[in-house]
This record gives structure tokens, C-alpha cells and sequence, in this order.
């Protein structure tokens, strides 16, 4: 079985806005809360996988040293790709995308942002991965630190549903969620778990 801990980074510096592949730093405390949940992890974790976006692959990266174990930089769990939306704020969407906006917020299920990537290919690109790991990890346990929109479409994946289901998932950052792969089936375990 493949136990597979999956955590979105956390706060950001530069606001509210549609980051994509646009890469702001951590503050403080995004940094210390993500620190605080691999504190809770770091026992029971085998290897980190990380998005390349320094949001995420920089703190896995000190923690996979830290720990003596390996870290793999794995672009398919990058965040999704919005284009032309990419480091803008919702009321500067709205300004010039209206209509577009509102129907992604809806259900993004077959829209994709202009120049960007839709919530269908960046499924794609999962479920290429998460085949890929679920055979190469078997037995292991895992940390994957990642972003929102790839946490909402593996969960997606795993309860085999609708990707407009997982818009009703409460997302916030440093979100720690666990995914477990046996016999060909996953399984969710838990979302948006809580360090006390």
C-alpha cells in the first residue's frame, strides 16, 4: 500500500491573486506553519515529491536533507497554468474577463484561462504521475507538497469524481491531506487535517 501525505504550501507574500506558474515567496508564517506540520510528519515519511515551484520545493528540499531522505522535484504536480490570468487579482479578472471568470468559479470543467491549461489536461498530468508513483512506491509512505488546484484533482481522482465537486472543498493554505493507494483503488483518508 502507498500512503500518500499531500500538502499545499503555505501564505504567500503579494495578496490574493491567480498564481498559476507565477512564483511569490513564502512569508514567515506560511514558511513556519508548513514547518510545522513536516515536524509532525518527518518520522513516518520515506521520500518527499515537490512541485518545482520554489513555494514548494524549497522548504522539501532543506526538509529532505534535514531528514536524510530523498527529494524528487516532479514537475507534473505543478500548479495548474492560467495564462493569461497568471499574478492577477480577481478584481482585475473580473474587469476583463466577466463572464469567463464567473463560469471557471462555477465549474472550470472544459474552460481553460487564454494561453493557460484546463482543469482536464492538468488531470491528465496527474494521473500520468500518480500511476507512475503508485507502482515505483509501493509500501512507502510519502510526502507530496503541492498546490491547490493538483490537491483538488488527485482528491478528485482518489473518490472517482467530477472534478466540479472538489471546487467544494475547503482549500487554505498549509491544507494537509492523505491519499492511500492499494490493489488498484485509492482511498481518501482525510482532508484538510489539523496539527493541535
Amino acid at each position: 500500500m502507498l500512503t500518500m501525505n499531500i500538502l499545499r504550501h503555505g501564505a504567500l507574500e503579494g495578496g490574493v491573486k491567480y498564481r498559476g506558474r507565477a512564483d511569490d515567496p513564502l512569508t514567515p508564517n506560511g514558511r513556519s506553519s508548513m514547518d510545522s506540520i513536516w515536524s509532525h510528519l518527518q518520522r513516518e515519511v520515506d521520500a518527499i515529491i515537490t512541485s518545482p515551484l520554489i513555494r514548494c520545493a524549497e522548504p522539501a528540499r532543506q526538509w529532505a536533507e534535514i531528514a536524510d531522505i530523498e527529494c524528487i522535484i516532479e514537475p507534473r504536480v505543478a500548479e495548474i497554468h492560467y495564462g493569461e490570468w497568471e499574478g492577477k487579482t480577481i478584481p482585475q479578472l473580473q474587469a476583463k474577463y466577466p463572464d469567463m471568470l464567473a463560469r471557471w468559479r462555477d465549474n472550470p470543467q472544459g474552460m481553460r484561462p487564454p494561453g493557460g491549461e484546463s482543469p482536464e489536461e492538468l488531470l491528465a498530468r496527474l494521473n500520468e504521475w500518480w500511476s507512475e508513483v503508485c507502482q515505483s512506491h509501493d509500501g512507502k509512505q510519502l510526502l507530496l507538497v503541492t498546490h491547490s488546484g493538483s490537491m483538488r484533482m488527485l482528491i478528485a481522482h482518489a473518490l472517482n469524481a467530477p472534478i466540479a465537486t472538489t471546487r467544494h472543498l475547503a482549500m487554505p493554505y498549509c491544507c494537509w491531506s492523505r491519499i492511500s493507494h492499494d490493489n488498484g483503488s485509492s482511498q481518501l483518508i482525510f482532508h484538510n487535517r489539523e496539527i493541535y
